[in-house]
């Protein structure tokens, strides 16, 4: 079987984009997902989205990492697969779409893409930072230098800790830079460190306004693939009116033989 794929970027973090409105590939495919997502023996990103018809919604967002099996959210994917469904098949509009989180909202914004993040309701102090779950649980560990940490020797020690669940969380290293963040994060079903993480990104600026680190809920934060904007309003610790705002840029397309 031929699957035709279009291959997309955020800010550095790749994913594999494949129009499934015909259920012709399950969910349950793992070693395929995993396969195709191999940058050596595939086609190679960080996730692969499939786009499925939902009634009452443009579209539905189903996310898998690049481990084969799938998660609730991605913010960078999300951003992308809005923009593929743009260009391919609703025309440059506000779209509204399932994730496994829930309902989002995704709006072009000149070259850009607004997306709409679920409401964050409450975190929890740990001995490694602040925990939150923006669509997938994050660990938020703010530094004063993010240049020089060796992200696998210091995260993956917090991401299988048991005190985050038998799933283990993401990880985000965050240094304060004037008004803004630089954010370095470590993705579990990745397994590694990412270019930019949209949710890690998220988190990391709500977390920063909730602790009093900074006290604009429009924040700019740098990642090693480029910049991004938060933008939230926040009450005690419940962020709300959400948006996670920056590029998706397509990078090439094809199809591949399975």
């Amino acid at each position: 079987m031929k699957i035709l794929f279009n291959k997309y970027e955020g800010t550095g973090n790749d994913f594999i984009i494949i129009n499934n409105s015909e259920r012709c590939i399950k969910h349950d495919n793992h070693q395929l997902f995993a396969w195709m997502c191999d940058r050596r023996f595939g086609i190679g990103a960080d996730g692969l989205i499939l786009v499925e018809e939902k009634k009452g919604f443009d579209f539905e967002m189903i996310f898998f990492n690049s481990d084969g099996f799938s998660a609730t959210m991605c913010g960078n994917g999300g951003r992308c697969v809005a923009d593929y469904v743009m260009r391919n098949i609703t025309g440059r509009r506000l779209l509204k779409f399932m994730a496994a989180d829930g309902p989002h909202q995704a709006m072009p914004l000149d070259d850009l893409i607004d997306l709409s993040i679920n409401d964050v309701n409450g975190f929890s102090v740990t001995e490694d930072g602040i925990f939150l779950n923006t669509g997938v649980p994050h660990l938020v560990a703010f530094r004063e230098d993010t240049d020089n940490i060796s992200i696998r020797d210091e995260a993956r020690p917090i991401r299988f800790s048991s005190r985050y669940g038998p799933e283990g969380t993401n990880v985000n290293f965050v240094a304060l830079t004037g008004n803004g963040l630089k954010v370095r994060t470590y993705e579990r079903g990745v397994e590694d460190e990412t270019l930019s993480c949209g949710t890690g990104v998220t988190a990391s600026a709500i977390a920063a306004v909730a602790s009093g680190r900074i006290d604009l809920p429009d924040v700019d934060v740098a990642v090693k693939g480029g910049k991004l904007r938060v933008r939230f309003t926040i009450t005690g610790d419940h962020a709300s009116e959400i948006h996670l705002i920056g590029a998706a840029t397509p990078v090439f397309k094809g199809e591949i033989e399975v």
